[in-house]
């Protein structure tokens, strides 16, 4: 539909990876719904790698997927090429990743989203809030259309302000060929919230069918590849190979010779960008010693030419970049589609933001994505997520829901953002999370989806399939638990070092032949593996659970607490924090100021 003034219970602004999310959760719970989107034909688009998953990353998919959400979903239907990264490691910190076609990923993503009900696509362009008594009521639109609505979610991703760098070349622009928002950033400061900046970047595209192939390695795909959605058993597709190259100290004298014309180095560039994903020029200065960085060649479809350069991350002259490229081995030839740039955009520090990800600010105003100062798809996905379904329960006047530490790495993630804030761009790894083995990808659906059947987010089909798996969970357990190979429990066994699925299949044929899924196997198998240290973990979440249920109240003036430290009174007045645990993660607070608090709750 195009722009007209109309009434919603819920807009989401922005069709990216958190804005599809934020907008099918809110629809499927039955609120009217707007997704307003500058182009309606890249839905979900993969501005940069067009891959999901990955460390942690992985993990945080299928959190989205088991609580209804489309990620796993037009995955598995767009991948080219599926791994699971880590499997020489403990469930906990297996990952799984898929290469996807980035069009068809878009298309997918679309043709989800058009089945839902109580969900309108409209093609336009928010350029400011309507706000009145301090709560949201609209957007509205740059043709001077206005929607209404009295839950807005912003999902800009890095269009706010975006400005783009390639050398000396600066434009204004969200991302590649696509506008800036200009206007919606003025609206946000007026309405009290305050904007800083942040940087990204992408690496350039090079033809596929102009590299040299002999000497590279290939990265082929699991042969038995496993879904993202647990609502697949298999994946049928054929899959693509990817291919691993490196840089080489030519290579690096070529970007070193050039650093004067670096945006980075130049000031061109003045915000921080992603420590964990840096540009290269980055890399050679910050890792000096380092003779070679890998580099993966990843396909960015099944029937493109257009090939990925994962890992050279540049905003360097154009020049620079094709002399760059072709040192490098199997690219000395290398036709180049699209140079890399580096884009600078406004975020919202996320201290302004509740667990909830709505606005303290602002009431019915929810952000969700980069412009809490996250990156990656993956970690948009399931802040847009938790702010659809709190939009939509705000709406209905119901509760809010949150996420705890021990419940999702979503939950792990939205409370690092509120309690430590974001001096670059925050990206999940498993070593943020201290529950991790009971996060792992293969429970997910077991901690999460009937939380999500009870906020009103999944399908009848995906409950009744989650309801089925768990009746299977349950009878292979008790099977297992009751059976003895040479007079000793099979658990144990299946304990010892490097006994996992395939060995106990081998074991137990008759059971195999019931046609157990096989997500209940893994899910089982480690469940009873890993038994004793997943009770510790539950002992320690048990232990920390009664910080967490101490509720601190919303009206608590924290400068009144005499005993407070300065520094503690201003940091918890700018986070609000919701419970006495949630305090305690707060940077800067420490176990005294903690117990000032707790002496004055129990005056109160």
């Amino acid at each position: 539909m195009t722009s007209s003034d109309r009434h919603y219970d819920v807009i989401v602004v922005g069709g990216g990876h958190a804005g599809v999310e934020a907008a099918n959760a809110a629809a499927r719970m039955g609120a009217t719904t707007a997704l307003v989107t500058m182009q309606g034909d890249n839905i979900a688009q993969m501005s940069c790698n067009p891959a999901i998953g990955g460390l942690a990353k992985g993990q945080i998919a299928r959190e989205v997927d088991a609580m209804g959400g489309l990620m796993g979903l037009a995955t598995d239907l767009a991948g080219i090429q599926f791994r699971m990264l880590n499997r020489s490691k403990g469930p906990a910190v297996w990952a799984p990743r898929a290469q996807a076609d980035q069009d068809d990923y878009s298309r997918q993503m679309t043709r989800l989203l058009k089945a839902v009900a109580n969900l309108d696509i409209v093609v336009g362009t928010v350029d400011g809030l309507k706000i009145a008594d301090g709560a949201v009521q609209g957007v509205v639109l740059q043709d001077g259309g206005v929607l209404a609505a009295s839950a807005v979610v912003l999902t800009v991703g890095t269009f706010l302000r975006g400005m783009m760098h390639t050398g000396e070349k600066q434009w204004a622009g969200g991302r590649y060929g696509e506008a800036a928002a200009e206007e919606l950033s003025c609206g946000l400061s007026e309405a009290g919230l305050r904007l800083e900046r942040l940087k990204t970047g992408t690496p350039a595209r090079i033809d596929a069918n102009t590299i040299d192939y002999s000497g590279l390695g290939e990265q082929p795909g699991d042969d038995d590849p496993r879904p993202f959605s647990f609502m697949n058993d298999r994946i049928t597709q054929s899959q693509v190979s990817c291919w691993v190259t490196y840089t080489n100290s030519r290579t690096h004298e070529i970007i070193r010779s050039a650093l004067d014309r670096a945006p980075l180095y130049t000031g061109q560039i003045k915000s921080i960008g992603p420590r964990y994903c840096p540009s290269i020029e980055t890399k050679i200065i910050r890792f000096a010693d380092k003779d070679r960085h890998q580099i993966f060649l990843e396909p960015q479809g099944r029937d493109t030419n257009w090939i990925y350069c994962n890992g050279i991350s540049t905003s360097l002259p154009c020049d620079v970049q094709e002399a760059m490229i072709h040192s490098i081995e199997g690219l000395e030839q290398a036709k180049i589609l699209r140079y890399g740039y580096a884009i600078e955009y406004d975020y919202i520090p996320p201290d302004q933001i509740y667990a909830t990800l709505e606005t303290k600010k602002v009431a019915g105003l929810f952000l969700a994505g980069q412009i809490n100062g996250t990156s990656g798809y993956e970690e948009a996905a399931g802040q847009g997520l938790l702010a659809g379904v709190n939009a939509a329960r705000r709406v209905a006047g119901q509760e809010p829901v949150m996420l705890r530490r021990d419940e999702a790495y979503i939950g792990v993630m939205i409370d690092d953002l509120i309690t430590k804030g974001v001096d670059e761009p925050y990206r999940m790894f498993t070593s943020r999370a201290e529950y991790r083995l009971l996060l792992r990808s293969d429970n997910a659906d077991g901690r999460l989806t009937a939380k999500a059947h009870d906020w009103g987010v999944t399908t009848a089909e995906r409950w009744e399939r989650f309801q089925k798996k768990e009746q299977q969970k349950q009878e292979l357990a008790e099977e297992l638990e009751a059976r003895q190979i040479d007079g000793k429990p099979l658990v144990q066994l299946l304990r010892q070092q490097g006994r996992g699925v395939d060995w106990l299949m081998e074991q137990v044929s008759d059971l195999v032949e019931r046609g157990y899924m096989a997500d209940a196997w893994e899910t089982v198998v480690n469940d009873l593996r890993y038994e004793g240290y997943v009770q510790k973990q539950q002992r320690l979440v048990e232990r920390f659970a009664k910080a967490e249920r101490v509720k601190l109240p919303a009206d608590l003036d924290y400068r009144q607490i005499p005993q407070l430290r300065c520094e503690a009174q201003e940091k918890l007045e700018a986070v609000r924090p919701i419970t006495l645990g949630q305090a305690a993660r707060i940077s800067g607070i420490n176990p005294a100021d903690i117990t000032v608090l707790m002496v004055h709750l129990r005056r109160k």
